[in-house]
């Protein structure tokens, strides 16, 4: 039996609630955003009548401001996104219990196993559609399709509040013209590769020889050629209460440039602790930091390390990410971003290296396990790392790292 996949794509997600509680604004162009006080800030999210002054996600406020001068910009109301997003998600367990979550305003459905209770894929979208308008005040585009690929580019096809099949009829003449960049997992970096190689279409992909994809962009870009010829065989996988996640991060929208590496070890140490803390309470361990770093244009660059033997301390996570962040990064920055990757269950995942001493490691885990007891009894952030009330002295100064204070 094919298989039946709709992608849902909540429209101008952050945008589009915040409106809920600012009706007078309904008709103006609006964004959610940092401090309009500040030049910094940035968009986080906008409507389509922004969209239309060519307002874009992640560009700085004053610079959006430039397109649209009478552009209203509304604090983030966190609460209230998790709130309809968990909403919509109850939305669509009504027709299946096989929901993929892709993000908080994304999730892909099978639907192969209902549409004999509830009609055909287009017919459960359009039932979706309905209700998310109806009970939520907000609106959805969805892809339905035979593969989650396709259904997610469906998705995008037709925005706001639309509605897009592509079978195994009409993929070809439906998607085969529109630029590769549209194809999911080809991102800004990958597109460049494509075209420089004189591939600029999703049907350019299907005729380019594997061996060359191959040799440029690895395992990837065949792919990518795999699922531009519709040969995408991934399940809609279901989170259960025992999956853990593929990695974990943590960055923030900052209020100035990063411009020394006082600052730089500051956020680090910052974000590290925050991830540290959840991965014990999962019980993994990362053999892998990946460094996020967005320059002064707003573009991002990823860096990685291996972590051999695996760490649960937010210590051993900075001071890899530092590392990184000397050897690649530029000064100043806009912001960076941390994230801790290839994670493994349990104590049994990790390996001792008989060319490592383990020992400092272990002290310090033992460190981090009691400042979370002691803040867990007495309030968060009781006590806490010096660096993070006053910036260190520069790291690659020699000396050693701050230890722990208490926060007054």
């Amino acid at each position: 039996m094919e298989r039946v996949i709709l992608h849902c794509d909540l429209n101008n997600f952050f945008a589009s609630v915040s409106l809920l509680y600012n009706q007078t604004l309904l008709l103006e162009p609006v964004a959610v955003g940092g401090s309009v006080e500040n030049r910094h800030g940035i968009i986080l999210a906008k409507n389509e009548i922004a969209k239309k002054f060519g307002v874009k996600t992640a560009e700085p406020i004053w610079k959006a401001k430039q397109k649209c001068p009478d552009l209203y910009i509304l604090p983030p109301i966190y609460d209230k996104y998790e709130e309809f997003s968990k909403k919509a998600r109850e939305i669509y367990l009504r027709y299946t219990d096989m929901v993929e979550p892709f993000g908080m305003d994304e999730c892909w459905l099978d639907v192969t196993g209902s549409t004999l209770l509830f009609g055909t894929g287009e017919e459960i979208a359009e039932k979706i559609k309905r209700d998310i308008k109806n009970e939520l005040g907000i609106t959805a585009s969805v892809g339905v399709s035979f593969n989650k690929v396709f259904a997610k580019l469906g998705s995008d096809m037709k925005k706001p509040d639309g509605l897009t099949v592509i079978s195994k009829e009409n993929f070809k003449e439906k998607i085969y013209h529109l630029p590769v960049e549209s194809l999911l997992y080809v991102g800004k970096s990958t597109k460049e590769a494509l075209n420089s190689k004189g591939i600029f279409s999703i049907g350019d992909l299907t005729l380019c020889d594997e061996n060359l994809l191959k040799k440029f962009l690895g395992k990837n870009g065949v792919d990518l050629k795999r699922y531009a010829l519709g040969l995408d065989n991934s399940p809609v996988h279901t989170p259960a209460e025992t999956d853990f996640p593929k990695s974990i991060s943590r960055s923030r929208t900052l209020s100035a440039d990063l411009d020394n590496m006082n600052d730089v070890w500051g956020e680090l140490i910052l974000y590290a602790e925050e991830i540290a803390k959840k991965l014990r309470s999962l019980n993994l361990y990362a053999f892998g930091v990946t460094l996020t770093v967005r320059d002064t244009d707003l573009n991002f660059k990823d860096y990685s390390a291996k972590i051999i033997g695996g760490t649960q301390t937010g210590l051993t996570l900075a001071r890899e990410a530092l590392k990184l962040f000397v050897e690649k990064a530029p000064l100043p920055c806009r912001s960076i971003g941390l994230r801790a990757a290839n994670l493994k269950e349990g104590i049994s995942a990790v390996q001792t290296d008989i060319f490592e001493d383990c020992k400092t490691d272990l002290k310090e885990l033992r460190l981090e396990e009691e400042i979370t007891n002691i803040c867990a009894k007495f309030g968060e952030n009781k006590l806490t790392r010096g660096v993070l009330l006053k910036r260190i002295k520069e790291y690659s100064s020699g000396k050693s790292l701050p230890g722990y204070v208490t926060r007054k």
